[in-house]
C-alpha cells in the first residue's frame, strides 16, 4: 500500500514547497533574528500546525469542499492578503524606525503571540489549500485508505517540522543574529517587500480558478 501512495514524490514536492524562501519561511527567519530563537521555534509551531491543518483537510476532502464554496475561499483569500499586508507594514516601520536593536526585542511579548502569528500566517493562506490539494491528486489513488491518508499526514508533517524548526534554530545562531543586528533595517526592508508582493499576488491572483 506504501508503494502505491508515490510517497517519495510527496515528500520531494511538499520540501520544495516548505524549504523555499516564502513568507513563512521568512517570518520565521525574521523572527529568530530578532527576537531569538525561542520565540523563532514557537512561531515555526504555529506554522507547522497551519500546515497540518491544510493537508489533513485536503486529504479528507475538506479543500475540495472549500474550492467549491466559492465565497469561503475568498474569506480565506481576503483575509491572507490583508495579513501579509498588515506583516508588510510591521516589516516597513521597523525598517524605517531608527530604534536600537535592543528596543526592538523588548517589542516581542510572549511565545504565545507568536505561535498564533505563526498559525495565522499560515492558517490564511489560500495557496496551502491549492498545494495540498493538487499534491494529494498527484500522488495518492483516488481508493487510498484513511490510514494511508493518516501516514502521509504524518511524514508530510515531520518533514516540515525539521525544515520549519530548522530555520529557526539557524537564523536564532550567532552569526546570522550578529548579521541582523548590523543590517536589521535592511533585513526589514527585504521582508517588507516580499511580504507585500505576496499580499498583493493573492489579491490579483484567481486563484480558485
Amino acid at each position: 500500500m506504501i508503494s502505491e501512495l508515490h510517497l517519495p514524490l510527496i515528500l520531494l514536492a511538499a520540501f520544495v514547497a516548505s524549504a523555499s524562501p516564502g513568507p513563512a519561511t521568512l517570518a520565521i527567519a525574521g523572527t529568530s533574528m530578532n527576537a531569538g530563537r525561542g520565540h523563532g521555534l514557537a512561531l515555526a509551531a504555529g506554522v507547522l500546525t497551519g500546515s497540518l491543518f491544510w493537508s489533513a483537510a485536503a486529504a479528507f476532502g475538506l479543500g475540495a469542499i472549500m474550492l467549491a464554496n466559492a465565497w469561503a475561499f475568498e474569506v480565506i483569500r481576503y483575509a491572507g492578503a490583508g495579513y501579509l499586508l498588515y506583516l508588510a507594514v510591521k516589516s516597513a516601520r521597523t525598517a524605517l524606525s531608527k530604534a536600537p536593536m535592543v528596543q526592538s526585542r523588548l517589542t516581542v511579548t510572549s511565545y504565545r503571540a507568536a505561535y498564533q502569528r505563526g498559525l495565522a500566517l499560515h492558517l490564511t493562506n489560500p495557496k496551502a489549500i491549492l498545494f495540498f490539494g493538487s499534491l494529494f491528486s498527484v500522488g495518492v489513488p483516488v481508493d487510498a485508505a484513511a490510514s494511508s491518508m493518516v501516514i502521509i499526514i504524518a511524514a508530510v508533517g515531520l518533514q516540515s517540522a525539521l525544515v520549519f524548526h530548522g530555520y529557526a534554530l539557524i537564523f536564532s545562531s550567532a552569526p546570522m543574529i550578529a548579521g541582523y543586528t548590523r543590517l536589521r533595517r535592511w533585513f526589514e526592508g527585504v521582508f517588507a517587500v516580499v511580504f507585500a508582493f505576496a499580499g498583493f499576488k493573492i489579491l490579483t491572483t484567481r486563484l480558485g480558478g
